[in-house]
Parts: structure tokens; C-alpha cells; sequence
């Protein structure tokens, strides 16, 4: 049994192919299932620590980025992605998998151009509430389109073949966990925490609110700043200054980033999580937190926009704006939030209720049962 797992280079289109192949494999060693391979083909192995933990094998296919506007590099990006289905086609050829499981982006694109040619079964997944371009026209061909949000399946070419999954998340982030997560966070049990999630890149305009806020904010709250790598060293500089004369200077904690463990231990004691909208939303909903979501102004399709929405439509989060993001407004959202129990246990209700913990496992096991059905 082969099995390729396909995607754009960001980590929202990679970790959920990542949380399939656990399940994946999960059913074949509960099965025995023997002699099975899982591919992954883009033009990036993106985390080659979470490939190699998964016994995935990394195939590079070149693809380019074909922009919405007229851009010379469209040229170079048609070049390579001519390429890239060339080699996709010929690989695909020779390897001849039982399943293919898409996330999109244009990282996909040839080998899904090479899969149609061959006729070998495609599953697709889409994450947000503004499906990709790849995603839609690969739904006119997919066997199955797995959707994060119910709202798209009248996006999609066929709309029969959609089903209503959520979004896979990797089993290390299913559960928060306090255990020794206050002492390792150097933390006070009393109290509340506020997290803030700027993706893995982090996000600037987020970055200069709450240091603008933070002398209000160390007054009432701890907090944990995901800065993102390359904004670690300016945003701790910055802190220190705007922090000099404040009593709780130390309940300020920036990280450039977060790897799997220490998430996890944050999401146990996060009391508010300040977030984008992009993935991280699922996660926040599994772990039942009431978040802050703002979403990036001018994202593909207005997805962002779109995705904190339809979160916020069922009671959540709140969403902010980035035209309307100040200090002042904030740190008022903040204090409500803290205020306002019943609207707080409310909000966690209802993240519980969004989440659908059993995503990664539904499309695995769609895929496994395609791949079985091929050895009948």
C-alpha cells in the first residue's frame, strides 16, 4: 500500500497532513497492515523531524506561485510548475499510489495535475472559510473534499462529495496539560494568563499593540508572547523599555517560538488566547479557550476575515479588526472578558462544541479504506 500526502510550504497546509499520517499509521499497526510507504510530495519537507517521526519519505516536486495580478514572475512559476508536473507525472507513474491526500496550495498542484491524468483516487482538505483555487478545481475530480468549516461545501465543484471533518490536529496538541506547566512557565497560579499566538512568523502589527499595552496589561495578567523567531530580539528590547519602571516586569514572557511541548503546556494554563485566524483557531477550539481573533486585513481570498467570523457566529471569540486595534481597545476587551464570568464560560462552551476532535482520523480512515479497496 503507498499513500502520497501533498501540500503548499506553510505549516497550516503541512501539520494537518502530519496529524492524518498518525492516524494513518495508527490503523495500519491496530490492523496489521504491513508493508505500507507514505510520501509526501512538495517543493519543501517544511519539519523533516515530524516526516522522519512518521516514517514519511519526502519527494521534492517544483511548483511556482502563479499570482491573481499580471507579475513577469508568473513566467518563471509556470516554467517550474511545468516542471513539476512533469516530474510528479513520472514518479506517480513508476510509484502508481493507492490515495492521494491533498491540502492544497500551489505546492499540490502538479501532483494533483498528475494524479487526474492517471486516474489515481484523490481525497482534498480545505481549511478555511475561502477555499483555495487548487482546492476548488481539485474538487471536480476528488473522490472525497474533507472541510474545516460546514459554510464551504457550496464552494466546491461537486458538492455531494463533501463531508463536514474539521481540521486535523497533530495527538501532541489534542490535550492541554498543567502538569509542571506553571512551575516550567515560572508562573502564578493566581493569576489569569493571556497567550498570544502570532503564527509561526509571528505578526508585527500584533506585536506593537501589545507593547504598547503592556504597562496595563502586567497589572492584571501574566502573559506569554509568541513573538515569532525573526521579531524576538526587537520585541524583548522594546518590552524592557516600556516595562523599565513597572513593578511586574517579570509577568511578561516572550518566546520566538513554541515547539510542540511547550504549546501544549501554555494551552493548559492559557486563560484568554489573543490570536490570527488562520489555523490556530482549531486548536484553540479542541483546547476550549476564549480567544481574541484578529484576522489579517488583506489575506488570499479574505479568508482570515472570514475564518474568525464564522468562529465568532458560534460564540467563541471575539474578533478586533486590525483597523480597529489599539492598546486602549485591547486592554478593554481583555478586562471585559476577565469580568464577565458567565460570558466567559459561555465562550468555552462553545469552543468545545465547534471542535471535532475525530478529523485527522476520518480522512485517514477514508484513505486506508481506498487504499484496501484497491487489494480486493
Amino acid at each position: 500500500m503507498k499513500i502520497v500526502l501533498t501540500g503548499g510550504g506553510t505549516g497550516g497546509h503541512f501539520y494537518p497532513l502530519i496529524a492524518i499520517a498518525e492516524q494513518i499509521n495508527k490503523i495500519l499497526t491496530a490492523e496489521k497492515i504491513i508493508d505500507t510507504k507514505l510520501y509526501f510530495f512538495s517543493t519543501d519537507p517544511y519539519d523533516k523531524t515530524a516526516l522522519f517521526e512518521n516514517d514519511i519519505q519526502f519527494v521534492y516536486i517544483p511548483s511556482g506561485k502563479m499570482r491573481i495580478y499580471f507579475s513577469l514572475q508568473n513566467i518563471v512559476s509556470a516554467v517550474q510548475t511545468a516542471v513539476g508536473i512533469f516530474q510528479a507525472f513520472i514518479k506517480l507513474f513508476f510509484m502508481y499510489p493507492d490515495v492521494i491526500i491533498s491540502k492544497g496550495g500551489y505546492g499540490s498542484f502538479p501532483t494533483l495535475f498528475a494524479a487526474r491524468l492517471l486516474r489515481i483516487p484523490v481525497i482534498v482538505h480545505e481549511s478555511d472559510s475561502a477555499p483555495g483555487r487548487v482546492n476548488v478545481w481539485a474538487s471536480s475530480f476528488a473522490e472525497k473534499v474533507a472541510v474545516s468549516f460546514e459554510e464551504v461545501a457550496t464552494q466546491m465543484k461537486k458538492q455531494e462529495k463533501v463531508v463536514y471533518t474539521g481540521q486535523p490536529i497533530r495527538e501532541v496538541l489534542m490535550q492541554p496539560s498543567k502538569e509542571g506547566a506553571y512551575e516550567y512557565l515560572h508562573l502564578d497560579k493566581e493569576l489569569p494568563v493571556l497567550v498570544i499566538l502570532g503564527g509561526s512568523q509571528g505578526a508585527q502589527i500584533i506585536n506593537q499593540v501589545l507593547i504598547d499595552a503592556l504597562p496595563q496589561l502586567v497589572e492584571k495578567c501574566q502573559i506569554i508572547h509568541q513573538t515569532g523567531p525573526n521579531n524576538i530580539d526587537d520585541v524583548k528590547l522594546r518590552a524592557e523599555i516600556v516595562l523599565e519602571k513597572s513593578a511586574h516586569k517579570e509577568r511578561y514572557q516572550p518566546f520566538g517560538t513554541l515547539n510542540p511541548l511547550g504549546m501544549k503546556m501554555v494551552a493548559g494554563v492559557a486563560t484568554i488566547i489573543l490570536s490570527r485566524a488562520g489555523s490556530t483557531i482549531f486548536e484553540i477550539a479542541q483546547w476550549g479557550i476564549p480567544s481574541i481573533i484578529i484576522p489579517i486585513t488583506n489575506s488570499n481570498g479574505d479568508h482570515q476575515r472570514k475564518n474568525a467570523f464564522n468562529y465568532a457566529r458560534n460564540g467563541a471569540c471575539i474578533v478586533l479588526e486590525e483597523a480597529n486595534l489599539t492598546p486602549n481597545i485591547v486592554v478593554s476587551q481583555i478586562e471585559l472578558l476577565l469580568s464577565d464570568k458567565e460570558r466567559y464560560e459561555k465562550m468555552k462552551t462553545q469552543a468545545h462544541l465547534f471542535a471535532k476532535p475525530d478529523a485527522a482520523y476520518s480522512i485517514a480512515r477514508g484513505a486506508v479504506d481506498i487504499a484496501l479497496s484497491h487489494e480486493e
